[in-house]
C-alpha cells in the first residue's frame, strides 16, 4: 500500500477495482488538517480520465504490473503482431492500444510490454530510439550551422524534421516522446 505523498507521475494504482495511471500530481500543504494530493488519473483498461483527491490518511493499493520482453513481428490493417519471447506465443494488438509500436520499432525488434491480468495494457517506452536514415532529400554539405530542417524518412516509415545536414544512411537517435530528432548515433 502506497501514501498519497508517494505518488508521482507515471505511478500505476489499482484504485476502484481498476488500473490507473497518474498524470498529474500536485500536494497541498493544510493549515492544521495536514495535507492533500491532487491527482488526474488514466484508466489504462477504458482510457478515462479522473480528477482524484486523497488525503494524507488514506491508503492506495500499488498495481501489479509484469514487464514482458514482445518482439514486434508486423502490422496487419488496425492491429499488429508481437511475440512473447518467453513462450513464443503470437498476440495480436489493437493499434489504439499503442500506436508508436510501428513508429518507432523496426519489424524484429523489442520492446517491454506492460502486461494486468494477462493481458497487454501497454508498453513501456524508452527515451529514444536508434532509427536508420532511409530518405533526406537535399543533403546540404557544409550547412551544419543553419538551424533550418527538412523533412526526412526513417526505416520505420516515420517522417520526422531534422537538420540539413542529415543525409540517407545515417543512423540517428529520436525522442520517443515528442518524435523529435536529437542526434546523429555515435
Amino acid at each position: 500500500m502506497l501514501s498519497p505523498t508517494d505518488l508521482r507521475k507515471d505511478t500505476l494504482i489499482e484504485f476502484e477495482g481498476s488500473l490507473y495511471k497518474v498524470l498529474e500530481y500536485a500536494q497541498k500543504q493544510m493549515g492544521r488538517g495536514g495535507s492533500i494530493v491532487n491527482t488526474k488519473l488514466k484508466n489504462l483498461i477504458t482510457g478515462q480520465v479522473i480528477d482524484k483527491t486523497f488525503r494524507n490518511d488514506e491508503k492506495v493499493a500499488s498495481a501489479e504490473i509484469d514487464r514482458k520482453t514482445m518482439q514486434y513481428l508486423y502490422s496487419s490493417g488496425t492491429n499488429y503482431s508481437v511475440m512473447d519471447q518467453q513462450s513464443y506465443e503470437t498476440i495480436e494488438v489493437d493499434s489504439k492500444l499503442d500506436d508508436n509500436v510501428p513508429k518507432y520499432i523496426v519489424e524484429g525488434g523489442t520492446i517491454d510490454a506492460l502486461v494486468y491480468e494477462d493481458k497487454i495494457i501497454g508498453f513501456e517506452w524508452p527515451k529514444n530510439v536508434t532509427l536508420k536514415v532511409i530518405s533526406a532529400p537535399g543533403a546540404d554539405k557544409g550547412n551544419s550551422a543553419s538551424s533550418s530542417t527538412k523533412e526526412i524518412e526513417l526505416e520505420t516509415g516515420l517522417k520526422i524534421q531534422a537538420p540539413q545536414f542529415i543525409k540517407e544512411g545515417d543512423v540517428i537517435k529520436v525522442d520517443t516522446r515528442s518524435a523529435d530528432y536529437i542526434e546523429r548515433a555515435k
